[in-house]
């Protein structure tokens, strides 16, 4: 995990986490659901691990599908109508996502379980900061965490919650509202550039 200082709080009152990549390992589990859902949508499309470590520069799924049609040597009218489809690729990937996860195939990373747990012990509040969907947040917290994790989170904000993508601060604002609680109130945890600089942006300790 990043940490990636902002300036020293207080002491906190909510940590908020990143999902994908900081709880878990998330991406080979969500690339391999991608092309899951190509396979089933009929269409030629496989992503190479190199390619996308390159589509994840651009956050949110659906906004990499829509890099990753319009990086594709076709005309407009094929371009509009993949376009399209991709909601409905969206829905169709998550399926196969959320299938991984409650197989067991994504663990937490080490340590934070342990984090979690002192956290809770501590009274502190917890709360999720991500552009994945609540779907595929609540798979991952029930099946790693036991069935009733989803609920110890006081804010979970999530997927389409945020019209801008990291690393606009948006979905970070959006769970601290939730929170009814100030930047420097909270602590933000995160595992990539894109992801620590929408922290800052909305004036959290990283």
């Amino acid at each position: 995990m990043d940490t990636h200082l902002r300036s020293s709080p207080g002491r906190p009152r909510a940590l908020i986490f990143d999902v994908d990549g900081t709880l878990a390992d998330t991406e080979e589990a969500h690339r391999l659901a991608f092309n899951d859902a190509f396979a089933e949508q009929g269409l030629p499309w496989r992503w190479s691990r190199e390619r996308y470590g390159v589509l994840l520069r651009t956050t949110g799924g659906k906004e990499r599908l829509g890099a990753y049609i319009d990086s594709l040597d076709i005309g407009p009218e094929r371009r509009e109508a993949l376009r399209a489809r991709i909601p409905e690729l969206h829905r169709c990937k998550t399926a196969h996502y959320t299938r991984r996860i409650r197989a067991g195939a994504v663990p937490l990373r080490p340590g934070v379980r342990r984090l979690v747990d002192a956290a809770r012990a501590a009274g502190l509040r917890l709360a999720i900061a991500s552009t994945t969907t609540l779907e595929n947040i609540e798979a991952l917290l029930a099946i790693t965490l036991g069935a009733d994790a989803p609920g110890w989170f006081a804010a979970i904000a999530a997927g389409d919650d945020a019209p801008r993508k990291k690393p606009a601060p948006d979905i970070y604002e959006i769970a601290l509202s939730r929170l009814s609680l100030a930047p420097d109130g909270a602590v933000a945890f995160e595992d990539s550039a894109l992801g620590v600089a929408a922290a800052k942006a909305a004036g959290l300790f990283t």
